[in-house]
C-alpha cells in the first residue's frame, strides 16, 4: 500500500514561488510511489486558529481538535498521513496568518500539560517545512529554528528548506511607484538561474520524505 502524503500551501499566489516548490516537492513524494493529497488554505472555507476551548485536552478528544471549520478536513488528513509537506511565504518577518492558524491548531491538539508526557501524538510522521522570502534568506535562522523544533516535537521529524530573495513580479516597471528597493534585473536573474536548482533540491526532499 502507498504511502500518503499531505500537501498544504499557506500561501495565496498560484503559480509563484511557494506554491512552486510545493508542487515540486509534492512530485519528487510521488516519484517516490506516494499519493499526495493538496490543500490550498486561501481556498478553503472559513476558519480560525486556536479558539483554546481546551476540548482536545480531554481523554475522548485527545490529539483531536474538536472545532469544525475549513481545517477539520486538513488536521483529519494530515493525522491519517504518512507525511507532511507545508509551505508559506514570509509575511512581516513571520509566515502567513493561515500558516498560522493551522500551525496553531496542529500543534495545540498534540500538547497535553503533563510533565511526564508532554505530547500525546502517536504517530509522529516526517515532515518538509518550506518558506520562501522577498529579502535573503539569512534573516530567518531563529524563527524557523523554533518553528523546527516545536514540529519536530508535536507532528514529526522536520527539515526547513528556505528560498530567499525571490522574484515578486514578473515586471517590476509597471508599478504604480518605484520598488527601488529592489534590483529587478538581479531577481530575475536569480528565477532563472538560482530557482530551478531550488526546485530540484525540494523535489529530492519530497522523494527523501517518503523514503
Amino acid at each position: 500500500m502507498s504511502k500518503k502524503i499531505i500537501a498544504v500551501n499557506a500561501g495565496p499566489r498560484m503559480g509563484w514561488n511557494t506554491e512552486t516548490l510545493i508542487s515540486e516537492a509534492s512530485r519528487g513524494a510521488e516519484a517516490a510511489g506516494a499519493a499526495v493529497e493538496r490543500f490550498d488554505l486561501f481556498r478553503l472555507e472559513k476558519y480560525t486558529g486556536c479558539i483554546s476551548c481546551f476540548g482536545c485536552k480531554r481523554e475522548r478528544f485527545k490529539g483531536h481538535c474538536i472545532c469544525r471549520d475549513g481545517l477539520t478536513p486538513v488536521l483529519d488528513a494530515i493525522r491519517e498521513s504518512d507525511g507532511l509537506i507545508i509551505g508559506s511565504p514570509n509575511y512581516l518577518s513571520e509566515l502567513t496568518a493561515s500558516f498560522r492558524a493551522l500551525y496553531e491548531r496542529l500543534i495545540f491538539q498534540n500538547l497535553t500539560y503533563n510533565v511526564e508526557k508532554p505530547c500525546c501524538n502517536e504517530r509522529p510522521i516526517p515532515v518538509l517545512l518550506i518558506m520562501t522570502s522577498n529579502a535573503p534568506d539569512t534573516g530567518y535562522r531563529d524563527l524557523l529554528r523554533n518553528y523546527q523544533q516545536t514540529l519536530s516535537r508535536f507532528v514529526g521529524p522536520t527539515e526547513v528548506f528556505v528560498s530567499g530573495n525571490t522574484l515578486q513580479l514578473r515586471d517590476y516597471s509597471k508599478t504604480d511607484w518605484p520598488w527601488s528597493m529592489f534590483d529587478p534585473a538581479a531577481k530575475q536573474k536569480r528565477r532563472e538561474t538560482v530557482f530551478p536548482q531550488e526546485c530540484k533540491q525540494v523535489y529530492d526532499l519530497g522523494m527523501a520524505l517518503v523514503r
